[in-house]
This record gives structure tokens, C-alpha cells and sequence, in this order.
């Protein structure tokens, strides 16, 4: 007979997290007479009582759904500001944050990476240059849902902010602040909601798939301090919204600092900003703002991918082109391959460092590519050439550089390397591979790949991108 499973699915447990596990995972343990199991719970700290729901359940381990935090731990510490799902770790000393993520992160190395010697090869935790207010980019949902925290249940209400922990169908106000955007914008966010809902045409309403305003998304340049407005609607009660007006609105909130308002039409029934569907529209003003990193400049339009922490991003990339130059015979006067390039960002930092040195970006997104040879004609960056194909491909189809290879930047999404591709990046017989990743868990998997080739790591930065968050990127140099 099987033995009983501790838990059942969709039961609700509370539970103190006694410690951390990668990716942000809090873990308990529950004692009974069957035995010790162990309970992950993600977005929890260490001394936290929690309320859990159970997703998944095995004979020795449940993973869970945070609810609530019923007690705090006796790190944290009081913030003037508003909590929200999206920085769980926001009252968790940044130090202690560093700790977790370092250790939790080595941890993952020794285990999928089968790098037993991690500790001897790490180079350094790169901190974020600002650990409040980093980001410049955000997205605010409006619902017809809202949530009465006295009361802890659902009401009708409309609501712009954030989606309530551990829900899908309920928001939450945004009443100020939350400490990761522009303190200005979430300040008046109440008076853009009050604006909105003063219209009398509905917030969308998730459960029934219906209602007018969807997401406010908003851009910031910490180059010029101006902000790019899209408001993300259904089209069905356009007529009755005056588009322009609201552009007006903006503007006496925000003055000189709204660089333009686009709208965005999204009938899909899925509760995403991107539309698969619809279209983007300017309404008024710029459809792009400008940033500027490590002295290059950088057009981002409403679509563009482009780091969210700008800041801490200089510092990872300045991290990157320091392990690519750490032997500069490998890049003088040889082809560099920039794979993942995205809008070629690292491509033209190491084209700016390098006088001699021919770099290759490749991405399978096209509009990323146009980005970069924009971006490239900007900065006066030669030297430089990018294709919009898929890296296995790009590889049979431009043999012309094989055997040229010394140097190859990966920068994969969050899945990593499709381990075919990883072969024939490996067949190029590059000297030396810098690893960029904004998923270590990937990353190591691929790292264990690359070592049965011969690749071994003799570097291993960590570079803290979004603090109060279990986000963290890697940067592995590793040489044949």
C-alpha cells in the first residue's frame, strides 16, 4: 500500500519558514507520526508564519501558494512604503537579502551544476547601484474586483494597481508609493484612477472577461526623467473615451515630464498587456524615450525590450565586456559572437571598446534586431553586424565564421539553451564563453552540458538586477 500523502491539494496550511531555497522559496516542515516533510512556499522568509495553499503534494514534500503572512519574520523592518506582491522581500534588510541569494545560489551550482568548487571560483556580488526606486518600467492593472483587507473578502469595486497575493481576479489599490517605480507617478496613481473610473465605463472584470480599462503601462528615462504613457483598453466603448482629454490629464499631473501617451487595443480574453490581437496607437507627444548606458544612447519605444534596472545593468554589463577583454588577444582582431544579443546592447559596448575586433549579434526576434542597428547608427558604432535568425540556424548558414570564433556572449531567456543549439555552439570551438543568465537554475544545467565538452568556469559573478525580489543574474566565464 502507498504510503497517505501529508497534505492533500488544494488544502489550506499554515506554516513557519525555517529557511530559503532558490528562486525565492521559502521552506517549512511539517512533523507527524508518518515522519518530517518539507513545504515550499515562494516569496517567504525565514521566522514568517504563513497562510499556504497546497498546490502539489507528494508522499515527501508539498509546494504551495502563499495566501497571507500571518506573522512576520524578526528581520523585517518598517517601510513607509506600500507593500505589493511584486517585492516580497521589501522589509527584509538588503544585506540579508544579498545572503540568501548567494548562498541559495552557490547551493544550486554544486547541485545541478555539478560544480563542486563554486565558493573557490566566485568573483563578486555586484549590489545595486539604488536599492529603492530602480525601476523604469511598470505595469498597473485595472480590475472591477477589488478586496477589503478589514473584512478579508472580494468587493465590487474598481480598482488600479497591482493584482492581490495568491489572485488572479482581484486587485488591489495602489494608494502610494511602493518603492520600486517613480515615487512621483504612484503618488498620483489614486487621482489617474479617479479620472478613469469618473468616465463611467468599467475596469475589466476578470471572471466574466469583460469591461473597458485594462493595464496602464509607464516608461521611465533616468536619462531625461520623462515618462511614456500607454493605456491598454478593449475596443468595444472606445467612442465614449476621450482619448485626448485624458492625454491633457497627464500632463497637469506630470507636467514637462510626459514625453507621450499611446494607446493600445486589447479584445483578448487573456489577462496580458501584450495583445495578440489589437493595436498601438500615439495619441499624443514621442512614441520612444531615450536612455543612456555606459555613455552609449538608447531609443525604447513602448515594446522594447531594455533592462529594467538601467543602473545595476551598466554594472553587469561592465562585468561582461571585463571577462571578454580578460584575455584581449581573444577579441582583437577576431569574430566575436554575440547569441541572445536582443537589441544588441553588449554587441556595441564591446564594438566601442575594441578597435579591431568584428561583433556578430544574433537573435530570432526581428523587431529586437531593428532596435540594434538603430541603436548602432546612433552611437556612430562600426564594426558591428546583426542578424535576425535562430541561433541554430544562423550557425549552418553563415559557415563563414566558423573556425574565426574565439569569443561567444550568451545571453539567453529564462529557459536557457535548447541543448541542441548548445552542441553547435559548442562545435564553433570558441577559446572562451561569457554566460550571461537571468536564470541561474538554467544556466547551471547548461554549465553541467558545457563542462562534459571541456568549457570549465573560472569566474562567477553575481549581479543583484532587482532587489526585493528572488531574482538574481549570473555572469560565468568559461574557458576551453
Amino acid at each position: 500500500m502507498p504510503k497517505p500523502r501529508f497534505v492533500k491539494r488544494g488544502e489550506i496550511i499554515e506554516i513557519r519558514i525555517q529557511d530559503y531555497a532558490f528562486g525565492g522559496k521559502g521552506i517549512g516542515k511539517i512533523k507527524n507520526d508518518q515522519g518530517e516533510f518539507v513545504v515550499f512556499v515562494p516569496n517567504t522568509l525565514p521566522g514568517q508564519l504563513v497562510k499556504a495553499q497546497v498546490k502539489k503534494a507528494s508522499q515527501s514534500f508539498a509546494e504551495c501558494k502563499l495566501l497571507d503572512v500571518l506573522e512576520p519574520s524578526e528581520d523585517e523592518l518598517e517601510l513607509p512604503y506600500q507593500e505589493i506582491p511584486g517585492a516580497p522581500y521589501i522589509k527584509l534588510p538588503i544585506q540579508k537579502q544579498h545572503f540568501y541569494k548567494k548562498k541559495s545560489t552557490l547551493e544550486l551550482f554544486k547541485r545541478i551544476g555539478k560544480v563542486e568548487n563554486i565558493e573557490g571560483l566566485f568573483d563578486e556580488f555586484i549590489t545595486s547601484p539604488s536599492t529603492f526606486h530602480y525601476r523604469n518600467k511598470m505595469e498597473y492593472a485595472f480590475s472591477a474586483i477589488g478586496y477589503d483587507h478589514e473584512a478579508k473578502t472580494d468587493i465590487d469595486e474598481f480598482t488600479l494597481g497591482f493584482k492581490k497575493r495568491g489572485t488572479w481576479w482581484c486587485g488591489d489599490d495602489l494608494k502610494k508609493d511602493s518603492g520600486l517605480f517613480d515615487k512621483e507617478v504612484e503618488d498620483k496613481l489614486s487621482q489617474i484612477k479617479q479620472y478613469c473610473e469618473g468616465s463611467g465605463l468599467d475596469p475589466w472584470h476578470g471572471p466574466k472577461k469583460t469591461g473597458f480599462f485594462r493595464f496602464l503601462v509607464v516608461r521611465k528615462s533616468f536619462k531625461t526623467d520623462k515618462l511614456l504613457f500607454n493605456l491598454v483598453t478593449t475596443s468595444g466603448d472606445l467612442p465614449k473615451f476621450d482619448l485626448g482629454a485624458f492625454s491633457e490629464f497627464l500632463s497637469t499631473l506630470f507636467n514637462e515630464r510626459v514625453a507621450g501617451l499611446l494607446h493600445t487595443i486589447n479584445d483578448d480574453v487573456a489577462d496580458r498587456t501584450i495583445a495578440t490581437t489589437g493595436e498601438l496607437s500615439l495619441v499624443s507627444g514621442d512614441d520612444k524615450i531615450v536612455e543612456d548606458l555606459l555613455g552609449l544612447n538608447f531609443e525604447i519605444s513602448m515594446k522594447s525590450f531594455f533592462q529594467t534596472n538601467p543602473k545595476s545593468a551598466e554594472k553587469l554589463y561592465s562585468k561582461v565586456i571585463e571577462y571578454a577583454f580578460e584575455k584581449k588577444e581573444t577579441i582583437d582582431n577576431n569574430i566575436v559572437l554575440d547569441l541572445f544579443c536582443g537589441t544588441g546592447t553588449i554587441g556595441q559596448i564591446l564594438a566601442s571598446k575594441s578597435e579591431n575586433a568584428q561583433i556578430v549579434g544574433v537573435d530570432i526576434i526581428e523587431s529586437a534586431i531593428e532596435n540594434a542597428k538603430e541603436n548602432a547608427i546612433r552611437n556612430n558604432i562600426e564594426g558591428v553586424k546583426f542578424y535576425a535568425a535562430d541561433v541554430g540556424k544562423f550557425l549552418k548558414e553563415h559557415p563563414q565564421y566558423q573556425g574565426k570564433i574565439q569569443t561567444i556572449i550568451l545571453d539567453p531567456a529564462r529557459a536557457g539553451i535548447a541543448p541542441k543549439t548548445l552542441k553547435k555552439i559548442i562545435d564553433l570551438g570558441a577559446e572562451r564563453m561569457v554566460y550571461v543568465s537571468c536564470n541561474p537554475a538554467t544556466q547551471a544545467r547548461d554549465i553541467e552540458q558545457l563542462s562534459n565538452a571541456g568549457y570549465n568556469i573560472t569566474k562567477f559573478s553575481l549581479v543583484d538586477q532587482f532587489p526585493h525580489t528572488a531574482h538574481i543574474e549570473s555572469v560565468v566565464l568559461l574557458e576551453r
